[in-house]
Protein backbone atom coordinates (compact mmCIF):
# COMPACT_ATOMS: atom_id res chain seq x y z
CA UNK A 1 0.00 0.00 0.00
CA UNK A 2 1.46 3.09 -1.33
CA UNK A 3 1.20 6.23 1.14
CA UNK A 4 0.74 9.42 1.03
CA UNK A 5 2.81 12.85 1.65
CA UNK A 6 1.18 15.84 2.69
CA UNK A 7 3.21 19.65 2.49
CA UNK A 8 1.97 22.43 4.69
CA UNK A 9 2.45 25.88 3.50
CA UNK A 10 0.46 27.81 5.65
CA UNK A 11 1.13 31.66 4.56
CA UNK A 12 -1.95 33.98 3.00
CA UNK A 13 -1.61 37.03 1.81
CA UNK A 14 -5.27 37.60 4.10
CA UNK A 15 -7.19 35.92 6.07
CA UNK A 16 -10.85 34.84 5.43
CA UNK A 17 -13.44 36.32 7.77
CA UNK A 18 -14.72 32.41 8.37
CA UNK A 19 -11.37 30.94 8.46
CA UNK A 20 -10.05 29.39 11.69
CA UNK A 21 -6.73 27.37 10.57
CA UNK A 22 -3.35 27.52 11.57
CA UNK A 23 -2.65 30.16 9.22
CA UNK A 24 -1.68 33.36 8.79
CA UNK A 25 -0.16 36.55 6.96
CA UNK A 26 3.49 36.79 7.50
CA UNK A 27 6.45 38.65 5.76
CA UNK A 28 7.87 36.93 2.47
CA UNK A 29 11.18 37.13 3.95
CA UNK A 30 10.36 33.59 5.72
CA UNK A 31 9.18 31.67 2.94
CA UNK A 32 12.73 30.85 1.31
CA UNK A 33 13.79 29.81 4.85
CA UNK A 34 10.52 27.98 5.45
CA UNK A 35 10.68 25.86 2.19
CA UNK A 36 14.74 25.34 3.29
CA UNK A 37 13.54 23.91 6.65
CA UNK A 38 10.49 21.67 5.17
CA UNK A 39 13.16 20.03 3.06
CA UNK A 40 15.38 19.46 5.90
CA UNK A 41 12.37 17.72 7.39
CA UNK A 42 12.00 15.35 5.02
CA UNK A 43 15.93 14.65 4.52
CA UNK A 44 15.39 13.87 8.59
CA UNK A 45 11.87 11.82 8.35
CA UNK A 46 13.77 9.51 5.53
CA UNK A 47 15.78 7.72 7.99
CA UNK A 48 12.50 6.40 9.42
CA UNK A 49 10.93 3.38 7.63
CA UNK A 50 7.69 4.71 5.09
CA UNK A 51 6.56 2.84 2.41
CA UNK A 52 6.72 4.48 -0.92
CA UNK A 53 4.87 7.35 -1.93
CA UNK A 54 2.38 7.68 -4.79
CA UNK A 55 0.85 11.36 -4.27
CA UNK A 56 1.94 14.50 -2.77
CA UNK A 57 -0.34 17.66 -2.16
CA UNK A 58 0.65 20.65 -1.14
CA UNK A 59 -1.77 22.86 1.07
CA UNK A 60 -2.37 25.42 3.37
CA UNK A 61 -2.50 28.25 3.46
CA UNK A 62 -1.36 29.68 -0.04
CA UNK A 63 0.98 27.46 -1.51
CA UNK A 64 0.94 28.99 -4.50
CA UNK A 65 2.31 31.88 -2.70
CA UNK A 66 5.31 30.28 -2.79
CA UNK A 67 8.24 30.59 -5.77
CA UNK A 68 8.92 28.34 -7.90
CA UNK A 69 12.37 27.34 -6.87
CA UNK A 70 10.96 27.00 -3.27
CA UNK A 71 8.54 24.43 -4.74
CA UNK A 72 11.14 23.08 -7.02
CA UNK A 73 13.43 22.66 -3.56
CA UNK A 74 10.80 20.94 -2.07
CA UNK A 75 9.72 18.50 -4.75
CA UNK A 76 13.13 17.74 -5.65
CA UNK A 77 14.22 16.91 -1.80
CA UNK A 78 10.99 14.14 -1.52
CA UNK A 79 12.00 12.47 -4.97
CA UNK A 80 16.05 12.74 -3.38
CA UNK A 81 15.12 11.04 -0.04
CA UNK A 82 11.83 8.86 -0.64
CA UNK A 83 10.91 6.28 -2.72
CA UNK A 84 8.06 8.01 -4.48
CA UNK A 85 6.04 6.99 -7.45
CA UNK A 86 4.04 10.30 -7.66
CA UNK A 87 0.61 9.79 -9.84
CA UNK A 88 -0.84 12.30 -8.41
CA UNK A 89 0.50 15.51 -7.13
CA UNK A 90 -1.56 18.82 -5.94
CA UNK A 91 -1.06 22.35 -5.76
CA UNK A 92 -3.67 24.69 -3.73
CA UNK A 93 -3.55 27.81 -5.33
CA UNK A 94 -5.89 31.20 -4.89
CA UNK A 95 -6.65 32.48 -8.82
CA UNK A 96 -4.97 35.86 -7.95
CA UNK A 97 -2.12 34.30 -7.28
CA UNK A 98 -2.01 32.18 -10.64
CA UNK A 99 -0.04 33.84 -13.82
CA UNK A 100 1.06 32.05 -16.97
CA UNK A 101 4.69 31.79 -15.87
CA UNK A 102 3.65 29.61 -12.77
CA UNK A 103 1.08 27.79 -14.67
CA UNK A 104 4.51 26.95 -17.12
CA UNK A 105 7.05 26.30 -14.00
CA UNK A 106 4.29 24.37 -11.95
CA UNK A 107 4.34 21.79 -14.82
CA UNK A 108 7.58 21.40 -15.32
CA UNK A 109 8.25 20.84 -11.33
CA UNK A 110 6.22 17.93 -11.38
CA UNK A 111 2.47 19.24 -10.07
CA UNK A 112 -0.23 17.65 -12.24
CA UNK A 113 -3.34 18.87 -10.09
CA UNK A 114 -4.18 22.46 -9.17
CA UNK A 115 -7.13 22.71 -6.20
CA UNK A 116 -8.58 26.18 -7.02
CA UNK A 117 -10.06 28.24 -4.21
CA UNK A 118 -12.57 29.83 -6.16
CA UNK A 119 -15.37 29.87 -3.15
CA UNK A 120 -17.85 32.00 -5.19
CA UNK A 121 -18.70 33.40 -8.65
CA UNK A 122 -20.01 36.48 -7.03
CA UNK A 123 -17.88 39.30 -6.27
CA UNK A 124 -20.22 40.65 -3.38
CA UNK A 125 -19.57 37.44 -1.33
CA UNK A 126 -16.01 37.22 -1.74
CA UNK A 127 -15.36 40.64 -0.83
CA UNK A 128 -17.64 40.56 2.34
CA UNK A 129 -15.19 36.92 3.03
CA UNK A 130 -12.11 38.88 2.66
CA UNK A 131 -10.94 37.05 -0.71
CA UNK A 132 -8.16 38.46 -3.01
CA UNK A 133 -9.33 37.56 -6.09
CA UNK A 134 -12.72 38.66 -8.19
CA UNK A 135 -14.62 36.35 -10.60
CA UNK A 136 -13.32 37.08 -13.21
CA UNK A 137 -9.58 36.21 -12.10
CA UNK A 138 -10.87 32.46 -11.33
CA UNK A 139 -11.65 32.17 -15.20
CA UNK A 140 -7.85 33.58 -16.37
CA UNK A 141 -6.68 31.55 -14.28
CA UNK A 142 -8.01 28.11 -15.26
CA UNK A 143 -6.95 29.84 -18.94
CA UNK A 144 -3.37 29.94 -18.02
CA UNK A 145 -3.47 26.42 -16.23
CA UNK A 146 -4.83 24.59 -19.07
CA UNK A 147 -2.55 26.55 -21.53
CA UNK A 148 0.22 25.16 -19.48
CA UNK A 149 -0.85 21.66 -19.98
CA UNK A 150 -2.60 21.31 -16.11
CA UNK A 151 -5.86 19.65 -17.28
CA UNK A 152 -6.73 18.12 -13.47
CA UNK A 153 -8.94 20.93 -11.85
CA UNK A 154 -10.29 20.76 -8.70
CA UNK A 155 -12.51 24.05 -7.62
CA UNK A 156 -14.03 24.97 -4.15
CA UNK A 157 -17.41 26.23 -3.75
CA UNK A 158 -18.94 27.61 0.15
CA UNK A 159 -22.40 27.64 0.10
CA UNK A 160 -23.23 29.67 3.09
CA UNK A 161 -21.00 32.70 2.54
CA UNK A 162 -22.60 36.01 3.56
CA UNK A 163 -24.78 38.11 1.14
CA UNK A 164 -25.39 34.49 -0.48
CA UNK A 165 -28.87 33.82 -2.01
CA UNK A 166 -30.16 31.51 -4.48
CA UNK A 167 -29.86 33.57 -7.38
CA UNK A 168 -25.66 34.08 -6.21
CA UNK A 169 -25.49 30.79 -5.86
CA UNK A 170 -26.82 30.01 -8.91
CA UNK A 171 -24.37 32.34 -10.48
CA UNK A 172 -21.65 30.45 -8.72
CA UNK A 173 -23.20 26.60 -10.32
CA UNK A 174 -22.90 28.56 -13.65
CA UNK A 175 -19.91 29.63 -13.39
CA UNK A 176 -18.57 26.35 -12.44
CA UNK A 177 -20.15 24.45 -15.25
CA UNK A 178 -18.64 26.78 -17.77
CA UNK A 179 -15.12 26.05 -16.39
CA UNK A 180 -16.14 22.74 -16.50
CA UNK A 181 -13.71 21.35 -13.88
CA UNK A 182 -12.36 17.54 -13.27
CA UNK A 183 -12.66 18.08 -9.62
CA UNK A 184 -15.29 19.65 -7.36
CA UNK A 185 -15.55 20.31 -3.85
CA UNK A 186 -18.43 22.16 -1.62
CA UNK A 187 -18.50 22.95 1.61
CA UNK A 188 -21.09 24.28 3.77
CA UNK A 189 -20.21 27.46 5.53
CA UNK A 190 -18.81 26.61 9.28
CA UNK A 191 -19.98 29.12 11.95
CA UNK A 192 -16.21 28.65 13.96
CA UNK A 193 -16.32 30.57 17.04
CA UNK A 194 -12.39 31.30 16.59
CA UNK A 195 -12.83 32.72 13.23
CA UNK A 196 -13.61 36.75 12.75
CA UNK A 197 -16.93 35.70 11.54
CA UNK A 198 -17.78 32.99 14.06
CA UNK A 199 -17.04 35.54 16.89
CA UNK A 200 -19.22 38.62 15.10
CA UNK A 201 -22.27 35.85 14.64
CA UNK A 202 -22.40 34.55 17.91
CA UNK A 203 -21.86 37.99 19.33
CA UNK A 204 -24.86 38.98 17.05
CA UNK A 205 -23.19 41.86 15.75
CA UNK A 206 -23.09 42.65 11.97
CA UNK A 207 -19.60 43.23 11.07
CA UNK A 208 -17.51 40.84 8.44
CA UNK A 209 -21.14 40.72 7.22
CA UNK A 210 -22.20 38.79 9.98
CA UNK A 211 -25.96 39.43 10.10
CA UNK A 212 -26.05 38.36 6.14
CA UNK A 213 -25.12 34.37 6.60
CA UNK A 214 -28.01 32.41 5.38
CA UNK A 215 -29.64 30.08 7.48
CA UNK A 216 -28.70 26.18 7.82
CA UNK A 217 -32.06 25.44 5.93
CA UNK A 218 -30.77 28.07 2.99
CA UNK A 219 -27.28 26.54 3.29
CA UNK A 220 -28.91 22.98 2.67
CA UNK A 221 -31.26 24.23 -0.04
CA UNK A 222 -27.73 25.36 -1.66
CA UNK A 223 -25.87 22.18 -1.32
CA UNK A 224 -29.11 19.94 -2.62
CA UNK A 225 -28.91 22.25 -5.64
CA UNK A 226 -25.20 21.64 -6.32
CA UNK A 227 -25.72 17.86 -5.93
CA UNK A 228 -28.45 18.34 -8.76
CA UNK A 229 -26.53 20.36 -10.95
CA UNK A 230 -23.17 18.23 -10.69
CA UNK A 231 -25.45 15.03 -10.81
CA UNK A 232 -26.73 16.46 -14.33
CA UNK A 233 -23.57 17.54 -15.12
CA UNK A 234 -21.87 14.36 -15.06
CA UNK A 235 -19.69 14.40 -11.70
CA UNK A 236 -19.83 11.09 -9.14
CA UNK A 237 -20.82 12.21 -5.90
CA UNK A 238 -18.27 10.42 -3.96
CA UNK A 239 -17.96 11.88 -0.64
CA UNK A 240 -20.17 13.97 1.23
CA UNK A 241 -18.19 17.12 -0.05
CA UNK A 242 -16.60 16.33 -3.10
CA UNK A 243 -17.36 15.15 -6.86
CA UNK A 244 -15.63 13.73 -9.85
CA UNK A 245 -15.73 13.37 -13.51
CA UNK A 246 -14.89 9.51 -13.77
CA UNK A 247 -11.39 8.40 -13.33
CA UNK A 248 -10.63 11.95 -11.35
CA UNK A 249 -11.65 11.43 -7.42
CA UNK A 250 -8.68 12.85 -5.52
CA UNK A 251 -6.20 9.85 -4.83
CA UNK A 252 -4.52 11.75 -1.86
CA UNK A 253 -7.77 12.63 0.04
CA UNK A 254 -9.30 9.29 -0.77
CA UNK A 255 -6.10 8.02 2.26
CA UNK A 256 -7.58 10.42 4.60
CA UNK A 257 -10.79 8.88 4.35
CA UNK A 258 -9.83 5.33 4.15
CA UNK A 259 -7.44 5.37 6.48
CA UNK A 260 -4.33 4.91 4.67
CA UNK A 261 -0.73 5.78 5.87
CA UNK A 262 0.34 9.82 4.75
CA UNK A 263 3.35 11.80 6.29
CA UNK A 264 2.54 15.51 7.18
CA UNK A 265 5.60 18.01 6.51
CA UNK A 266 5.93 21.52 7.52
CA UNK A 267 4.36 23.77 10.25
CA UNK A 268 0.61 22.17 11.71
CA UNK A 269 0.86 19.49 9.39
CA UNK A 270 -0.48 15.60 10.80
CA UNK A 271 0.81 12.49 10.10
CA UNK A 272 -0.53 9.03 10.30
CA UNK A 273 1.44 5.57 10.20
CA UNK A 274 -1.92 2.98 10.43
CA UNK A 275 -0.87 3.05 14.41
CA UNK A 276 -0.34 6.51 15.99
CA UNK A 277 -0.75 10.08 14.78
CA UNK A 278 0.61 13.34 15.74
CA UNK A 279 1.51 16.93 14.51
CA UNK A 280 3.77 19.45 13.87
CA UNK A 281 4.55 22.80 15.79
CA UNK A 282 1.80 25.01 14.49
CA UNK A 283 4.11 28.06 14.53
CA UNK A 284 5.70 28.39 11.25
CA UNK A 285 9.03 30.85 12.98
CA UNK A 286 9.21 28.14 15.50
CA UNK A 287 8.88 25.19 13.38
CA UNK A 288 11.68 26.97 11.44
CA UNK A 289 13.94 26.68 14.45
CA UNK A 290 13.12 23.71 15.68
CA UNK A 291 14.27 22.49 12.30
CA UNK A 292 17.92 24.53 12.53
CA UNK A 293 18.49 23.12 15.35
CA UNK A 294 18.36 19.15 14.05
CA UNK A 295 15.48 18.47 16.25
CA UNK A 296 12.17 17.24 15.26
CA UNK A 297 8.79 19.08 14.96
CA UNK A 298 6.36 16.54 16.07
CA UNK A 299 3.94 16.55 19.03
CA UNK A 300 1.11 15.81 19.84
CA UNK A 301 1.99 12.11 19.15
CA UNK A 302 -0.45 9.62 20.44
CA UNK A 303 -1.66 5.75 19.84
CA UNK A 304 -4.85 5.24 18.24
CA UNK A 305 -6.55 2.77 20.18
CA UNK A 306 -9.20 0.67 19.13
CA UNK A 307 -11.90 2.55 20.19
CA UNK A 308 -10.44 5.57 18.35
CA UNK A 309 -9.94 3.36 14.91
CA UNK A 310 -13.65 1.96 14.98
CA UNK A 311 -14.87 6.00 15.30
CA UNK A 312 -12.83 6.90 12.59
CA UNK A 313 -13.91 4.19 10.64
CA UNK A 314 -17.90 5.23 11.15
CA UNK A 315 -16.92 8.57 10.25
CA UNK A 316 -14.47 8.80 7.77
CA UNK A 317 -16.18 5.78 5.73
CA UNK A 318 -20.06 7.07 6.30
CA UNK A 319 -18.48 10.67 4.44
CA UNK A 320 -17.87 8.24 1.57
CA UNK A 321 -20.48 7.84 -0.61
CA UNK A 322 -20.09 4.04 -0.80
CA UNK A 323 -20.32 3.85 2.67
CA UNK A 324 -18.68 0.95 4.73
CA UNK A 325 -18.81 -2.85 4.80
CA UNK A 326 -20.68 -4.55 7.75
CA UNK A 327 -18.09 -6.88 7.87
CA UNK A 328 -16.20 -4.43 10.02
CA UNK A 329 -18.72 -4.72 12.56
CA UNK A 330 -18.34 -7.54 15.22
CA UNK A 331 -18.21 -8.42 18.86
CA UNK A 332 -20.35 -7.27 21.79
CA UNK A 333 -19.94 -3.66 20.10
CA UNK A 334 -20.62 -4.26 16.55
CA UNK A 335 -23.55 -5.89 17.25
CA UNK A 336 -24.97 -2.59 18.85
CA UNK A 337 -23.96 -0.61 16.02
CA UNK A 338 -25.96 -3.03 13.34
CA UNK A 339 -28.91 -2.45 15.77
CA UNK A 340 -28.50 1.13 15.32
CA UNK A 341 -27.99 0.63 11.83
CA UNK A 342 -31.50 -0.91 11.36
CA UNK A 343 -33.07 1.76 13.54
CA UNK A 344 -31.31 4.41 11.11
CA UNK A 345 -32.72 2.36 7.82
CA UNK A 346 -36.10 1.86 9.63
CA UNK A 347 -35.73 6.21 9.68
CA UNK A 348 -34.64 6.36 5.92
CA UNK A 349 -31.13 8.03 7.21
CA UNK A 350 -29.39 4.56 5.77
CA UNK A 351 -29.56 2.02 3.07
CA UNK A 352 -28.50 -1.61 3.78
CA UNK A 353 -27.37 -3.43 0.11
CA UNK A 354 -24.62 -5.79 -0.94
CA UNK A 355 -23.08 -6.02 2.70
CA UNK A 356 -22.94 -2.39 3.12
CA UNK A 357 -24.37 0.60 5.05
CA UNK A 358 -24.78 4.20 3.04
CA UNK A 359 -25.51 7.32 3.79
CA UNK A 360 -29.31 7.51 2.24
CA UNK A 361 -28.61 9.91 -0.96
CA UNK A 362 -30.87 12.44 -0.50
CA UNK A 363 -30.41 13.11 3.68
CA UNK A 364 -26.34 13.17 2.78
CA UNK A 365 -27.28 17.15 3.91
CA UNK A 366 -28.29 15.95 7.83
CA UNK A 367 -25.16 13.44 7.67
CA UNK A 368 -24.24 14.22 11.61
CA UNK A 369 -27.58 12.53 12.76
CA UNK A 370 -26.64 9.48 11.57
CA UNK A 371 -22.52 10.36 12.74
CA UNK A 372 -23.64 10.62 16.34
CA UNK A 373 -26.49 7.93 16.71
CA UNK A 374 -23.45 5.28 15.40
CA UNK A 375 -20.73 6.93 17.03
CA UNK A 376 -23.11 6.73 20.30
CA UNK A 377 -23.28 2.68 20.36
CA UNK A 378 -19.25 2.93 20.03
CA UNK A 379 -19.02 4.22 23.37
CA UNK A 380 -22.17 2.75 24.96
Amino acid sequence: MAAGIYIQVPFCQTKCTYCNFHTGVFAPSIYEPYAAAVAREIEMRARESWPAFDTVYFGGGTPSLLAPENLARIFDALRREFSCEIVEATLEADPETITREKAVAWREIGFNRISLGAQSFNDVELRAAGRKHRSAEIFSAVEYLREAGIENISLDLIAGLPHQTPESWEQSLNGLQQIAPQHVSVYLMEIDEGSHLGKEVLAGGARYSADAVPTDDEMAASYERACARLSDGGFEHYEISNWAKPGFRSRHNLKYWQREPYLGLGAGAHSFDGARRWANNHDPRAYVEIIEKGAMPAEQCEDVTSQQALEEEIFLGLRQLDGIALAKFFGATGRLILERIDELKAQGLVIVSDGRVRLAPDRVAISNEVFVALLDAVTA
